[in-house]
């Protein structure tokens, strides 16, 4: 028999996560260690941000590290298990349910050392202008010479390899459960109208039977050209990039300047 749990908004895949981390991402300290220089650069107690924290493996692992550390994310299901592995772990940080367009009335303005994007999330901004008013809200919580760090998936290779179905070829092991994987890509004609993906992970029980947890995600894909562009627009300035055109992704870190201006959309731009 097979159940199949359906649920938009990562709301079912909040509690089948860990199928879709990769192995090293799975302990809190595993997810730190990716980003070591960046974390052993700053001054104790230093304040970070994780904007979309899934269930908590980087923040966890920040905090551990004695960071002062903001985990956020949009979706419930990913913070409340987030709290719970901080328990764990007998860390404390702060974790809320925050969309990136509510930061900037959740958080004071210049006041993060470090604001993580990981996991390649930032896909699931609305088009070129919901993904420039998401960086616009990361940039605004940056301390000058603050940094942003994210991590993407190379959209130029998802787009050239069309719509798709991927099927893990082993079964996946957590926590001495087993379960497979499948992703379906809906790759659409143009670069700014709305993908799809759909998510499921099915968990084979201890009695043989199947349990399906399934979603349909939305995500805009961009060209890297333009993310670069995008982020200079907002007094950013690109430090380091693991970008390589035949790659699955790349890591981003990029630097605040110290001064932003607003242009006639609201949203702020780099001082001349």
């Amino acid at each position: 028999m097979t159940e199949v749990i359906t649920v938009a908004g990562y709301g079912a895949l909040s509690e089948a996560y860990e199928w879709l981390i990769r192995d090293e991402n799975l302990s809190p300290v595993g997810a730190a260690a990716r980003f070591e220089d960046l974390v052993t650069s700053l001054p104790p107690n230093a304040r970070v941000l994780d904007c979309s924290c899934g269930t908590g493996q980087l923040a966890v692992g920040l905090a551990g590290h004695g960071l002062d550390v903001v985990a956020t994310d949009a979706s419930s299901g990913m913070i409340r298990r987030t709290t719970a592995l901080a328990g764990e772990h007998g860390v404390r940080l702060d974790a809320r349910q925050v969309s990136w367009e509510e930061l900037t009335g959740r958080f004071e303005a210049s006041t993060f050392d470090l604001v993580f994007c990981v996991g390649n999330s930032l896909g699931h901004a609305e088009g070129r202008r919901g993904r420039l008013a998401a960086l616009a809200s990361m940039a605004q919580l940056l301390r000058p010479g603050g940094r942003l760090v994210l991590t993407s998936r190379m959209w130029e290779v998802v787009r050239a390899r069309g719509s798709r179905i991927d099927v893990r070829d082993r079964l996946i092991r957590r926590n001495g459960r087993d379960a497979v994987v499948i992703y379906h890509t809906q790759i659409a004609p143009d670069w700014e109208q709305e993908h799809h993906m759909e998510i499921a992970v099915t968990e084979v029980r201890p009695d043989g039977s199947l349990q399906t947890c399934a979603e349909r995600l939305s995500f805009w894909p961009y060209r890297y050209e333009e993310l670069v562009a995008q982020l200079q627009s907002l007094g950013l300035t690109v430090e380091t990039t693991t970008l390589d055109s035949d790659g699955a992704g790349y890591l981003l870190v990029a630097q605040s300047g110290v001064g932003r201006l607003s242009d006639e959309t609201g949203l702020p731009v780099a001082q001349a």
